[in-house]
């Protein structure tokens, strides 16, 4: 694995992939999957993000097999018409990376369908997305579902008593239930699909400390997180090398089923793709049970 970089990245002509988010890491990874041949499709709700992300894409890979979809993780129908929509279109899917997702809104904010902004769109419509896209998943060829997750996971608590937050909400605290969510959903995830036979594998992995937009997004230019994020940009490590670790798990051929990745240096930062450090609490078996089946209730969408 020393220094692995997009330049590794095997051949991937004739694979399918589907990647949520238009900009920051989503961008990054679309693009490094598309100059390796892949067929990519970049799926975000904004339409005028999305067709800047194409054109981009295009740009820097003349013939790159490149589309957006509309893709809302804040609205459970949104999800079900991307599903329906990919359905229709394709007869298989190679990869699914759970990327796009909000961060630190200062006050509590609710998706479409009535759930904390950043659980709900972090994790539950990725969780529902992943369903949704299950049988497509079991068509591909070492098809794998890589879901995001962040160091913010470390400090991470799955409130089962508040977990919508609605009797407390505390930004960070919301923020890292979400990344451990994301984290514990993908180590059961593999688990289940090995168990059952889905024909699919699981990954998760974080970026380390990466030059993205999510702050600036979530919180504006002008608040104090967003000031420190255009300050002092040279302390984080630019998008493309954030990109690495999931684009890792994504592609390579020693990437491990039920793995989880990150950054090799610096306490995970930055650097290089590497095994991550899983806290303990994402390993708790009974709590990930607890989890997935909280996740189809409020989903109301089952494996």
């Amino acid at each position: 694995m020393a220094k692995w970089n997009a330049t590794d990245i095997p051949d991937q002509h004739g694979r399918t992939a589907v990647v949520t988010g238009t900009g920051g890491l989503g961008l990054e990874t679309a693009l490094a999957l598309a100059r390796a041949g892949c067929d990519v499709t970049i799926a975000g709700r904004n339409l005028q993000k999305g067709a800047d992300a194409v054109s981009h894409i295009q740009r820097a890979v003349p013939g790159a097999t490149v589309r957006f979809g509309k893709l809302d993780l804040a609205d459970l129908s949104s999800v079900a018409s991307f599903a329906r929509q990919m359905e229709n279109e394709k007869q298989s899917l190679d990869l699914l990376v759970n990327n796009a997702g909000v961060m630190l809104p200062p006050k509590r904010q609710v998706t479409r369908d009535g759930f904390e902004l950043q659980f709900g769109t972090n994790y539950l419509g990725h969780f529902a997305l992943t369903a949704r896209l299950k049988s497509l998943l079991s068509n591909g060829r070492d098809a794998r579902v890589v879901t995001l997750s962040s160091l913010a996971a470390n400090g991470g608590h799955i409130d089962f008593d508040d977990i919508n937050a609605e009797k407390s909400y505390r930004p960070l605290a919301g923020y890292s239930q979400s990344k451990l969510a994301c984290l514990m959903f993908a180590l059961e995830l593999d688990s289940r699909s090995r168990a059952a036979g889905w024909g699919f594998s699981s990954m998760a992995a974080h970026p380390g400390i990466a030059r993205t937009d999510l702050v600036h997004n979530t919180l504006g230019r002008r608040s104090i997180e967003g000031l420190a994020r255009t300050l002092f940009w040279f302390l984080l490590q630019p998008v493309s090398q954030g990109a690495l670790p999931q684009l890792y798990a994504a592609t390579s051929s020693h990437a491990e089923a039920g793995g989880y990745y990150g950054p090799d240096r610096l306490r995970e930062t930055r650097g290089h793709p590497h095994p991550a450090r899983i806290p303990p609490q994402a390993l708790d078996p009974v709590a990930r049970r607890r989890l997935w089946e909280i996740s189809e209730r409020m989903t109301e969408v089952a494996f």
